[in-house]
C-alpha cells in the first residue's frame, strides 16, 4: 500500500516548533505526487526561509488529488501528525501549505499538537469547515491576480473562521498570482516571519504587510 513520505530538515539544536510544509496538487487524481512536480518544488524556498531551530517536514502525499469525499491529502496530514505525536510528543506544530495543500492544513488545524496555520492561496470550496481552527491562529494570504483558487472565497472563509473563534488575519497580495512567484521574496519572508512569531521562545516580530 502506498504510504505518504516525509523529507525532513532537523533544527540545529533541539527544536521550539515543528513545521510542516504541504504542497498544492489537483482535484482529483490517484497518480503519484512526484518530488519533481512543480507544486512540491514550491514548497522548498519556504523551507529555506524558517529559522534554524525549527524542524521543517515537507509532506508528500501518496496521490496529487484531493478526490472528492476521501479529502486524501487530510489523511496524509493525519498520518504526519501521528508521526509528529510519535517522533516530538508535546511540540508545538504550525501548518503552512500552498493551494490544495492549504485547504488541507486548514481541515487538519484540529489536531491538539497543531497551534497555528499559514494557508497561501488556499483552494476554498463551500461548505468547508471552520469550527477546528477554534484556538488556532491562522494567517490567510492570496494574491489578488490568482485565477486559480478564489481570494474572495478565501476572505470569506477568514471571516467564518474567526467568528469560530480563531485569530485569523487575512492578507491580499497585491499584483501577484497563484504561483506566488512575482513577490516571491515576499511571500517567503512574510511565512518565516509567521513561524517566529508564533511558536514558543521566538521574537515577537511582526508580520508584513503587503
Amino acid at each position: 500500500m502506498r504510504e505518504p513520505a516525509l523529507e525532513i530538515r532537523e533544527a540545529a539544536d533541539g527544536p521550539r516548533a515543528l513545521v510542516i510544509l504541504l504542497h498544492g496538487g489537483a482535484a482529483g487524481g490517484h497518480g503519484r505526487a512526484h518530488r519533481g512536480r512543480a507544486a512540491y518544488l514550491r514548497m522548498l524556498p519556504f523551507q529555506r526561509a524558517m529559522p534554524g531551530d525549527v524542524t521543517v517536514w515537507r509532506l508528500r502525499y501518496r496521490f496529487r488529488g484531493w478526490n472528492g469525499a476521501a479529502a486524501d491529502p487530510v489523511r496524509d496530514l493525519a498520518w504526519a501528525l501521528d508521526q509528529a505525536r510519535s517522533r516530538h510528543p508535546g511540540l508545538p506544530v504550525v501548518l503552512v501549505g500552498h493551494s490544495m495543500g492549504a485547504r488541507a492544513a486548514l481541515w487538519g488545524a484540529g489536531d491538539p499538537q497543531v497551534t497555528a496555520v499559514c494557508a497561501l492561496a488556499p483552494w476554498i470550496e463551500p461548505g468547508d469547515p471552520v469550527a477546528q481552527l477554534a484556538g488556532r491562529t491562522v494567517l490567510i494570504a492570496h494574491g489578488d491576480a490568482d485565477r486559480i483558487t478564489d481570494p474572495a472565497a478565501s476572505r470569506r472563509y477568514a471571516v467564518a473562521a474567526e467568528k469560530a473563534g480563531a485569530d485569523v488575519t487575512f492578507l491580499d497580495v497585491t499584483g501577484d498570482g497563484h504561483g506566488m512567484l512575482r513577490r516571491a521574496r515576499y511571500w517567503h519572508r512574510l511565512v518565516g516571519d509567521f513561524v517566529r512569531a508564533h511558536t514558543p521562545r521566538g521574537e515577537p516580530d511582526r508580520v508584513r504587510t503587503a
